[in-house]
């Protein structure tokens, strides 16, 4: 079997169920109302959301669809539609206005020397948004990052990669596409290519070394079977230089992956268990 088709030989089925009962635990054991998700219409916020609507009732989960100007139309009619069908509660806010406004207040325009920090911009506006949501709602935020984003650091630091949850961060990107295959999403939505869309004509190919199919195979062969770099690029009859970028930027992007460093590690060595045991004997008690 070669490298893709390891990658994909899984029970999808199980993976749905451990995924479900994993958000339907998690969310009933935090007191929670519901769930927040922003839904961009492509594939990943779309299998997340479906995943969410099997473990809890939809009513529960709230979608926020926010788009810019330069938003590709059929992007924020796919993330209506996923919406729709699923039956959760939803909100379309554009986000222009946002943005805009802190532009002015920082006295900065847009242009090659801003672009990356607008955009990066925008992907915190949104995650604000969520935030609001889940604050005035009693939500819990729902990331929607998969693995070969997180390895690479192909996200927005407390942007996109902010939330309370995970839902298939252990999942490949191709992985996910199959996943949505099996979950019955529409072909126009899981095999639509990657694109963030935070400044006009943005695409994951554009940025990253490779497409995710090539992508994901160095990934897996370097970090799940171990294998080394050179191992790897004979293996999938590569350029060195390829497997070379990709774990490259992995290194680069180390601290988008780790808490925020302090002199000292915050160590908490205390039985919370007994806190619980001891937080019910005082009841109502201030102490």
């Amino acid at each position: 079997m070669d490298v893709l088709g390891e990658l994909l030989d899984i029970d999808w089925a199980s993976v749905s169920r451990e995924i479900v009962g994993f958000v339907r635990d998690y969310v009933e054991s935090s007191g929670a109302s519901g769930v927040v998700i922003g839904l961009s219409g492509g594939v990943d916020s779309s299998v997340t959301l479906a995943l969410l609507a099997r473990a809890i009732d939809p009513k529960r989960i709230l979608g926020l669809v926010m788009p810019t100007s330069f938003t590709p139309r059929q992007d924020v009619e796919d993330a209506l539609y996923i919406a729709k069908s699923l039956g959760i509660r939803y909100k379309l806010m554009g986000i222009d206005g946002v943005v805009e406004e802190f532009k002015r207040t920082a006295g900065i325009e847009e242009g090659s020397g801003t672009r990356i920090a607008i955009a990066n911009l925008r992907a915190r506006v949104r995650m604000s948004l969520l935030y609001l949501h889940a604050n005035m709602e009693n939500l819990l935020v729902a990331g929607t990052s998969d693995k070969s984003e997180l390895l690479l650091g192909y996200y927005t630091k407390y942007g996109d990669g902010a939330s309370d949850f995970l839902v298939i961060s252990h999942l490949y990107k191709t992985q996910v596409r199959r996943l949505g295959k099996e979950l019955g999403l529409p072909e126009r939505i899981y095999a639509k290519p990657s694109s963030p869309q935070l400044y006009p004509g943005h695409r994951a190919v554009d940025e990253l070394p490779a497409d995710y199919e090539v992508i994901d195979q160095i990934l897996y062969l370097v970090f799940d079977k171990g294998l080394g770099l050179r191992e790897t690029a004979s293996r999938l009859f590569i350029d060195p230089s390829l497997v070379a970028s990709v774990i490259r930027r992995y290194l680069s992007t180390k601290h988008k992956r780790a808490l925020p460093q302090a002199p000292k590690t915050l160590s908490i060595a205390v039985d919370e268990d007994r806190l619980r045991r001891e937080l019910e004997d005082l009841g109502g008690s201030r102490a």
